[in-house]
């Protein structure tokens, strides 16, 4: 990418404000993986002393939106990204700082070919959410579709 253009973290963080809220951290985007960290950060602590699981729901939402942008990016001019819905699932206690790597579910060239047959694809992205000593603490599943724009 070149020095005038922002990156996929630099663009989150600039329209989506829950992503400076909790101070996500980007470590990887591209259109293959997006790994995003959450801090441990106290002030969004549950009861238990882990990261609240809405911070991780963010965490893992914005990861995915991370990989969708680098994915179809350049698909911008003419499609809108949308999440349509989304399912987690909280698979063991979380505490410390956790990470979300997202991967699409399908191959983004069968998504832009849909696209090009003037449909509105649909397509997962799967992410899963992780401790620093690699244990999966989460697991959440995110139908995106790329809206055409009239």
């Amino acid at each position: 990418m070149s020095e005038t253009q922002p990156s996929v973290g630099e663009m989150l963080a600039a329209t989506v404000p829950m992503v400076r809220s909790l101070n996500l951290e980007f470590l990887e985007a591209s259109p293959e993986r997006a790994v995003l960290r959450l801090p441990d950060q106290p002030d969004f602590h549950n009861h238990v002393g882990g990261p609240h699981a809405g911070a991780m729901f963010t965490l893992a939402e914005s990861a995915s939106g991370a990989i969708v942008l680098a994915a179809f990016g350049d698909q911008l001019g003419r499609a809108v990204p949308l999440a349509v819905r989304a399912e987690i699932g909280y698979k063991k206690l979380a505490k410390g700082p956790v990470t979300a790597t997202a991967t699409l579910g399908r191959t983004a060239a069968e998504v832009v070919a849909e696209l090009d047959a003037g449909k509105r694809p649909e397509f997962p992205v799967n992410i899963a959410i992780t401790r620093d000593d690699g244990a999966v603490t989460g697991e959440m599943s995110i139908v995106w579709t790329l809206r055409p724009q009239s």
